[in-house]
C-alpha cells in the first residue's frame, strides 16, 4: 500500500471510491497535522478533504467531474479560526462612518456631521473610535457633536467596547441628568460641575442602551453579511462570536443568531459560527438540553461567556495597585464578579450541565480572581474536558502564568492589542507591570493552549496582522523595531498553530477543523506570500489570495 492510500485508509472513515468534487494542486500546503506536516495537493470529496500528498498522488484521483485548483506555488494554511470576534459589532461598524482612524477632534466632528446628513432624523448614529490616535489625547464630549447632530441621538463605542460617548440627544431620552447616579460596576463621567460629559463606562452604557431600539431583521442581515465578506476576505472560515455586553446582551445575541439561521436557510451564509451567550442565560440552554456545540458545521450555540472587569484604556480594568497616571484607581470589577459566589454559583450550574465557559479578564487582579473560580470548579464539579477560557488574559502576575496550564485554561488571546495598546499602556501600568502583558511566549512556554483571535471590531480581523503582531511585536507607533518586550515574541508557526489548531480546541471542534488532513472539513486559505519563508516584518503586506470553506471556493 503507498504512502497516499494508507494517508485515506488510516485517517479518514470516506470510501476509496468517493466522487472527487476538487483538486487543489502544486502548492506548499502547512497542514497543521504532525503525521504529515507539508504536503503539495490535496482532494476534496464533498465539504470535506479526502487525501492530503504529493501532486502526482492525488492528480492520480482525478475524475471527470472534477475541478482543479492550482495553487501555483503558493503557501496554503488551514482556514483561519478567529477565536474572539463580535461579528454584528463588526459587520455594523462596515456600514457605518469610518471613524477609527480619525486623528484629531475636528475629523472626528466632521464625519460625524457628514454622515448624520445622510440618515433620517430620529435614526440612533452607532460607530467606533479611539482616542489614542487622536493629538492630543483627550476623551471626547457631548458638545463635541451636539451641534452637528441636533436630530439624530448619537452613540459611538470606544475601540475596546467598554466607554461610549452619547450626544444630548441621546442622554435626553434616556432621562440621564446630573442627578443620575453611577451605578455599580460602572462610571458616568463628568465636568467640574457634576454634570455628565456623555462618556459612559462599562455597566453605566445600560443606562442609555436601555432605550435604543433593537436592529431590524434587515439591518441584522447587512451587518452579518458584510461581516461575512470581510471575514472571507481575510482568509478567516470560522469565527467565534463574542456576542454582547449589557443588560439587553441576551436578546442582542438572541437577535443576532436569529439572523445567523435566517441566512442560512437562504443559502447566504457561509462562515463557520461558535455563538455564545451571557453566563446568566445558561438556564436557557440547560432548560432545552443544549450542551457546547449544539447545533452543525455552520453554526453551534451551548457555550457562555462571563465578565471579570472592564478595559486598560477605559481605566476599568481590575488591578490590584493603582495606574500610574491615575492615582488611587486601580480599575474595578464589573457588577457581575462583584456578587463572586453568585457568580460562581452560576458557572459551576453551567459546567455541570456540559455548558463551556469563556471570561473576560484584563487586569491582573481580575485574572487572579477568574483562575480562583475556575480552579473550585475542578474541585466541586470532579474531572471533566470543560475548555475553560480566560479571554484576553492581558495583564498577569508572574506567579499567575503557570496557573493556566495547572488548571487548562486556554489563553484566548489577541495579539494586535500588544502592538495597539504598546504605545502607551507603560504610561498606565509602568514598564513592571507591562513586562507580563500580552506574554504570549511565557504562557506558551508553561504549557499553555493559546486561541488566537482578533477582538474585531476593537481590532482588525485579518489574522495576517495578528501574526505579524505575535511575531515581531513592533508598536504601531514605530517606536518597538525590535518588539515591545520583545521576549515574549512567537513564531511564525506558533503563531498559525494559534490561529488554527488552537482556536479549533478552544471551541471543543478539533475533530473538524484546525488542520488540512482526511476527514477534516475542506476550509483552508490561501496567502500571497510565504510567511514561513519571508522576514516576519513583511506578514503585515500578506493577503489572502484564496479562500476555500467547505471545498467552495469563496474568495478569489
Amino acid at each position: 500500500m503507498n504512502r497516499l492510500l494508507m494517508t485515506i485508509f488510516f485517517l479518514t472513515p470516506l470510501s476509496l471510491h468517493a466522487q472527487i468534487d476538487l483538486i487543489a494542486i502544486h502548492g506548499k500546503v502547512w497542514t497543521e497535522n504532525p503525521l504529515q506536516p507539508e504536503a503539495e495537493a490535496m482532494a476534496i470529496s464533498g465539504h470535506r478533504i479526502f487525501a492530503v500528498g504529493t501532486t502526482e498522488e492525488i492528480e492520480r484521483l482525478r475524475q471527470e467531474n472534477t475541478k482543479v485548483l492550482d495553487l501555483e506555488g503558493r503557501r496554503v494554511v488551514p482556514g483561519f479560526n478567529d477565536a474572539h470576534v463580535h461579528f454584528f459589532w463588526g459587520g455594523q461598524g462596515l456600514t457605518s462612518v469610518q471613524l477609527l482612524d480619525v486623528t484629531s477632534r475636528e475629523q472626528f466632528k466632521k464625519r460625524i456631521a457628514e454622515y448624520a446628513r445622510t440618515r433620517p432624523p430620529g435614526e440612533w448614529i452607532v460607530v467606533d473610535w479611539d482616542e489614542q490616535k487622536w493629538r492630543p489625547v483627550v476623551l471626547p464630549t457631548h458638545e463635541w457633536i451636539d451641534e452637528v447632530t441636533p436630530n439624530n441621538p448619537v452613540w459611538v463605542n470606544r475601540s475596546d467596547g467598554h466607554m461610549m460617548l452619547a450626544n444630548s440627544v441621546a442622554m435626553k431620552l434616556a432621562g440621564i441628568t446630573r442627578a443620575t447616579p453611577d451605578v455599580p460596576g460602572g462610571v458616568i463621567v463628568r465636568d467640574v460641575d457634576g454634570n455628565p460629559t456623555g462618556i459612559f463606562k462599562d455597566a453605566a452604557k445600560d443606562l442609555v442602551e436601555r432605550v435604543m431600539p433593537p436592529p431590524s431583521d434587515s439591518q441584522v442581515d447587512a451587518a452579518l453579511l458584510a461581516a461575512q465578506h470581510y471575514a472571507l476576505e481575510n482568509g478567516v472560515t470560522s469565527v467565534q462570536d463574542m456576542g454582547f455586553t449589557g443588560s439587553h446582551a441576551a436578546d442582542m445575541e438572541a437577535l443576532v443568531v436569529r439572523g445567523y439561521q435566517r441566512l442560512i436557510a437562504q443559502g447566504k451564509w457561509k462562515v463557520r459560527v461558535s455563538a455564545r451567550f451571557p453566563l446568566d442565560q445558561y438556564r436557557r440552554l440547560e432548560a432545552i438540553g443544549a450542551m457546547t456545540n449544539f447545533g452543525n458545521d455552520t453554526l453551534v450555540v451551548g457555550s457562555v461567556k462571563a465578565f471579570a472587569d472592564g478595559s486598560l484604556g477605559s481605566a476599568t480594568a481590575w488591578f490590584f495597585e493603582p495606574f500610574n497616571d491615575l492615582p488611587g484607581n486601580s480599575g474595578m470589577p464589573t457588577e457581575q464578579l462583584a456578587h463572586p459566589e453568585q457568580m460562581f454559583a452560576e458557572m459551576k450550574a453551567a459546567d455541570r450541565a456540559g455548558i463551556h465557559i469563556a471570561t473576560h479578564a484584563i487586569g491582573d487582579r481580575a485574572n487572579k480572581t477568574v483562575l480562583d473560580l475556575y480552579g473550585r470548579l475542578e474541585v466541586e464539579n470532579g474531572p471533566a474536558d470543560r475548555r475553560l477560557r480566560i479571554e484576553h488574559a492581558q495583564h498577569l502576575r508572574p506567579e499567575d502564568i503557570a496557573r493556566f496550564a495547572q488548571l487548562h485554561i486556554i489563553a484566548s488571546v489577541q495579539p494586535y492589542h500588544c502592538i495597539d495598546d504598546g504605545r502607551w499602556a507603560e504610561t498606565r501600568i509602568g514598564p513592571k507591570r507591562a513586562a507580563t502583558t500580552y506574554a504570549f511566549r511565557s504562557l506558551l512556554d508553561a504549557g499553555t493552549v493559546l486561541a488566537f483571535g482578533s477582538d474585531w471590531f476593537v481590532a482588525p480581523i485579518n489574522p495576517m496582522a495578528g501574526i505579524y503582531a505575535a511575531t515581531t511585536r513592533r508598536t504601531l507607533d514605530g517606536r518597538n523595531p525590535n518588539g515591545w518586550f520583545p521576549e515574549q515574541k512567537l513564531t511564525v508557526r506558533q503563531a498559525i498553530h494559534a490561529y488554527t489548531v488552537g482556536s479549533a480546541y478552544a471551541e471543543s471542534q478539533e475533530d473538524i477543523k484546525g488542520s488540512i488532513a482526511p476527514g477534516k472539513l475542506a476550509d483552508f486559505t490561501v496567502l500571497s506570500r510565504d510567511i514561513l519563508a519571508i522576514d516576519p516584518v513583511e506578514i503585515q503586506n500578506v493577503k489572502a489570495d484564496i479562500t476555500v470553506l467547505g471545498g467552495e471556493i469563496v474568495n478569489r
